[in-house]
C-alpha cells in the first residue's frame, strides 16, 4: 500500500472559507487514497460543513484552533500574536513533520512569513519563491517568483530557476525543461541591471536549459517550462493572465449569446469550447507552490472553490512522492 500523505489544509483561509475549503477536502480525500486531510480551524463550523457530505472519516480529521488571521492584518505581528490561529497551526504540523504540506487560501502576507520563520528555508537557499503554474496553448508553466520577492538579487534568481527546473521535471513531468528569463525584448543587452546581470549567470549554469530571454507576449504560447523573474514583474504578468482570460471568456460569452444564430451555433461549439477553456482555467492546476522550504507549502487564491483546493492538495502526492526537497537540496549542494 503507497505511504499516506499528510496535508494540513486551513479551513478558515479565503473568501469561501470553510464551505468550499472543506468541499474541496472531501472531494479529494474521496478522489485518492493516498491523502489524509487534517482540516484546521474552528470545529463547529467544520462539523456543520462536513454533514452535507460522505467521506472516509480515517482520511479526514479536524484540528481545532479558535483564532483566524485576517487579510489585512499586518503579517509578521499575525504569525507573532495569533499562535492558535488556522495558518500557524498549519505551519507548525508541517514543522513537526505531522504533516507533509499545507494548503491555504488566506492571507498571502501571513503564508510568506509564516513559512520561512516557522517551517525554514532548506539550508543554501536564499529566498523561497512563489511559483504558480500559468496554462499556455503547449501546455503549462511555472512562473517564478510571482509575490515572494519583489527585490531579488541575480543569484537568487539562479536559485528560482534550478527549484522550478526540479519541480517542473519531477511534479509535472518534462524532461530537461526550458528555463526562460522574462524581460522587455529578447536580445541579451535587454533589461535593467538585475535582468543583465542575470542572464550570463543563467546563461553558465550547467545545471539548467536556459533558452534566454523571454518577452510577456510570447508566454501564452508556451516560449518556456520555467519562467524566472522577481516577485514585481511576476505578479503583474500573472494578474494580467488572469485578467484577460476572465475577460475573453466573457466576451465569447456574449458573442455566443447576441442572436439566435449565435445562440444556435454556440450550442454545436460548447463541448469543444467548453474542453478548450478548461486547459486555461488556473483552478485545474491547484495552487502556487513556495518552494526552497523545509516542507511544502501552497497558496491558493484567496477566492478559490473547491476545484482548486481539491487540485492544491492532490498536487502534494507527486511532491511528497517525487521527493522534491530532497532534489531541491542537492541543486543547491552543487551551487555551494
Amino acid at each position: 500500500m503507497a505511504e499516506m500523505v499528510n496535508v494540513a489544509v486551513d479551513a478558515m483561509g479565503g473568501d469561501n472559507a470553510p464551505s468550499e475549503i472543506v468541499k474541496g477536502a472531501v472531494e479529494a480525500v474521496n478522489e485518492d487514497r493516498r491523502i489524509r486531510v487534517f482540516l484546521v480551524g474552528r470545529e463547529p463550523a467544520i462539523k456543520e460543513e462536513l454533514k452535507k457530505y460522505t467521506y472516509d472519516a480515517a482520511q479526514l480529521e479536524i484540528v481545532h484552533t479558535e483564532e483566524v488571521i485576517e487579510t489585512a492584518e499586518p503579517p509578521v505581528m499575525a504569525i507573532r500574536k495569533k499562535k492558535d490561529s488556522s495558518i500557524v497551526k498549519c505551519m507548525n504540523l508541517v514543522k513537526d513533520k505531522e504533516c507533509d504540506a499545507l494548503v491555504s487560501a488566506g492571507s498571502t502576507g501571513a503564508i510568506l512569513v509564516g513559512g520561512q520563520v516557522i517551517v525554514g528555508r532548506i539550508k543554501g537557499v536564499e529566498r523561497p519563491p512563489l511559483a504558480p503554474i500559468v496554462p499556455s496553448v503547449k501546455g503549462v508553466s511555472l512562473l517564478l517568483d510571482c509575490g515572494a520577492n519583489v527585490d531579488a538579487r541575480p543569484s537568487q534568481l539562479v536559485q528560482f530557476a534550478k527549484m522550478g527546473s526540479v519541480y517542473m521535471e519531477s511534479v509535472i513531468g518534462i524532461k530537461n525543461p526550458r528555463v526562460g528569463l522574462v524581460n522587455i525584448g529578447a536580445e541579451e543587452e535587454k533589461g535593467n541591471a538585475l535582468t543583465k546581470e542575470t542572464y550570463p549567470l543563467l546563461q553558465n549554469c550547467p545545471e539548467i536549459n536556459f533558452i534566454g530571454n523571454v518577452e510577456a507576449r510570447d508566454i501564452p504560447h508556451g516560449a518556456a517550462d520555467v519562467l524566472v523573474c522577481e516577485a514585481f514583474v511576476g505578479n503583474v504578468v500573472l494578474k494580467m493572465l488572469e485578467g484577460v482570460s476572465s475577460a475573453l471568456v466573457g466576451k465569447i460569452k456574449e458573442g455566443m449569446k447576441s442572436s439566435l444564430r449565435s445562440k444556435i451555433g454556440g450550442i454545436l461549439v460548447k463541448p469543444a469550447l467548453k474542453k478548450t477553456l478548461k486547459g486555461f482555467s488556473t483552478e485545474e492546476y491547484g495552487g502556487a507552490p513556495l518552494l526552497g522550504l523545509n516542507g511544502l507549502v501552497v497558496k491558493t487564491h484567496g477566492s478559490s472553490k473547491a476545484i482548486e483546493i481539491k487540485n492544491s492538495i492532490l498536487q502534494c502526492i507527486a511532491f511528497k512522492e517525487q521527493n522534491i526537497n530532497e532534489k531541491i537540496k542537492e541543486k543547491i549542494v552543487l551551487e555551494d
